[in-house]
Protein backbone atom coordinates (compact mmCIF):
# COMPACT_ATOMS: atom_id res chain seq x y z
CA UNK A 1 0.00 0.00 0.00
CA UNK A 2 2.80 2.33 0.85
CA UNK A 3 4.42 1.17 -2.39
CA UNK A 4 1.32 2.61 -4.30
CA UNK A 5 0.70 6.47 -2.40
CA UNK A 6 4.46 6.65 -3.66
CA UNK A 7 3.90 5.11 -6.97
CA UNK A 8 0.76 7.81 -6.71
CA UNK A 9 2.64 10.76 -5.49
CA UNK A 10 4.73 10.19 -8.27
CA UNK A 11 2.48 10.59 -10.85
CA UNK A 12 0.84 13.25 -9.61
CA UNK A 13 3.67 14.98 -9.39
CA UNK A 14 4.79 14.16 -12.73
CA UNK A 15 1.99 15.35 -14.58
CA UNK A 16 2.01 18.36 -12.50
CA UNK A 17 5.35 19.01 -13.70
CA UNK A 18 3.99 18.18 -17.92
CA UNK A 19 1.14 20.90 -17.00
CA UNK A 20 3.35 23.48 -16.03
CA UNK A 21 5.86 23.08 -18.62
CA UNK A 22 3.59 23.06 -21.42
CA UNK A 23 1.65 26.01 -19.80
CA UNK A 24 5.05 27.89 -19.52
CA UNK A 25 6.04 26.60 -23.01
CA UNK A 26 2.81 28.11 -24.74
CA UNK A 27 3.45 31.92 -22.24
CA UNK A 28 7.04 31.40 -24.59
CA UNK A 29 5.53 30.69 -27.43
CA UNK A 30 2.82 33.70 -27.52
CA UNK A 31 5.44 35.74 -26.29
CA UNK A 32 8.04 35.19 -28.89
CA UNK A 33 5.21 35.45 -31.87
CA UNK A 34 7.24 37.91 -34.51
CA UNK A 35 5.29 40.10 -36.85
CA UNK A 36 6.14 42.56 -39.41
CA UNK A 37 3.96 45.26 -40.17
CA UNK A 38 4.36 48.18 -43.15
CA UNK A 39 2.49 51.47 -42.14
CA UNK A 40 2.17 54.95 -43.60
CA UNK A 41 0.85 57.82 -41.37
CA UNK A 42 -0.78 60.49 -43.00
CA UNK A 43 -1.70 64.36 -41.70
CA UNK A 44 0.58 67.07 -40.59
CA UNK A 45 3.53 64.44 -39.65
CA UNK A 46 6.45 66.12 -41.44
CA UNK A 47 8.67 68.98 -39.96
CA UNK A 48 6.98 68.15 -36.97
CA UNK A 49 10.14 65.44 -35.19
CA UNK A 50 7.77 62.37 -35.96
CA UNK A 51 10.23 59.87 -36.99
CA UNK A 52 12.57 61.64 -34.12
CA UNK A 53 9.77 60.36 -31.85
CA UNK A 54 8.71 57.35 -34.01
CA UNK A 55 12.34 56.03 -33.97
CA UNK A 56 12.58 56.59 -30.00
CA UNK A 57 9.54 55.07 -29.00
CA UNK A 58 10.40 51.54 -31.29
CA UNK A 59 13.70 51.10 -29.76
CA UNK A 60 11.92 51.86 -26.51
CA UNK A 61 9.60 49.02 -27.02
CA UNK A 62 12.94 46.81 -28.14
CA UNK A 63 11.62 46.73 -32.19
CA UNK A 64 13.23 45.89 -35.27
CA UNK A 65 11.95 48.91 -38.09
CA UNK A 66 12.49 52.43 -40.17
CA UNK A 67 10.56 55.39 -40.89
CA UNK A 68 11.18 57.81 -43.65
CA UNK A 69 9.68 61.18 -44.85
CA UNK A 70 7.69 60.46 -48.39
CA UNK A 71 7.65 63.30 -50.96
CA UNK A 72 3.53 63.42 -50.93
CA UNK A 73 3.88 64.50 -47.40
CA UNK A 74 3.20 61.36 -45.41
CA UNK A 75 5.26 59.07 -42.92
CA UNK A 76 6.01 55.47 -43.81
CA UNK A 77 8.09 52.76 -42.34
CA UNK A 78 8.05 49.18 -41.15
CA UNK A 79 7.73 47.59 -37.77
CA UNK A 80 9.09 44.13 -36.94
CA UNK A 81 9.12 42.45 -33.19
CA UNK A 82 6.51 40.85 -30.95
CA UNK A 83 2.96 40.78 -31.83
CA UNK A 84 1.92 42.33 -28.23
CA UNK A 85 4.93 45.57 -28.80
CA UNK A 86 4.10 45.90 -32.19
CA UNK A 87 0.56 46.53 -31.39
CA UNK A 88 1.62 48.74 -28.92
CA UNK A 89 3.46 51.16 -31.71
CA UNK A 90 0.26 50.54 -34.03
CA UNK A 91 -1.54 52.33 -31.23
CA UNK A 92 1.36 55.03 -30.97
CA UNK A 93 1.50 55.59 -34.71
CA UNK A 94 -2.37 56.24 -34.70
CA UNK A 95 -2.91 58.02 -31.57
CA UNK A 96 -0.44 59.63 -30.15
CA UNK A 97 3.34 60.15 -32.24
CA UNK A 98 5.30 63.51 -31.94
CA UNK A 99 4.45 65.99 -29.74
CA UNK A 100 3.35 68.83 -32.37
CA UNK A 101 2.05 66.42 -34.93
CA UNK A 102 -1.35 65.99 -35.92
CA UNK A 103 -2.21 62.06 -37.31
CA UNK A 104 -5.48 62.20 -39.65
CA UNK A 105 -4.61 59.00 -40.59
CA UNK A 106 -2.80 55.74 -40.19
CA UNK A 107 -2.68 52.73 -42.69
CA UNK A 108 -1.24 49.19 -41.49
CA UNK A 109 -0.51 47.19 -44.54
CA UNK A 110 1.44 43.87 -45.35
CA UNK A 111 1.32 42.02 -41.30
CA UNK A 112 3.09 38.75 -41.71
CA UNK A 113 4.76 36.54 -39.58
CA UNK A 114 8.09 36.23 -39.78
CA UNK A 115 10.60 33.30 -38.11
CA UNK A 116 13.52 36.25 -37.14
CA UNK A 117 13.74 40.05 -37.21
CA UNK A 118 14.79 40.99 -40.80
CA UNK A 119 15.56 44.43 -39.09
CA UNK A 120 17.76 45.16 -36.18
CA UNK A 121 17.53 48.13 -34.46
CA UNK A 122 15.43 50.99 -35.34
CA UNK A 123 16.37 53.75 -37.89
CA UNK A 124 15.75 56.71 -40.00
CA UNK A 125 15.89 56.10 -43.60
CA UNK A 126 16.43 59.20 -46.08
Amino acid sequence: MLWERVQDKNSCAMLLLCVLIFCGFRFVMSEEKLISVDFEIFGNVQGVCFRMYTEDQGRALGLGGWVKNTRQGTVIGQIQGPAQRVNSMKLWLKNVGSPSSRIDRAVFSNERDVSKLEVQGFSTRY
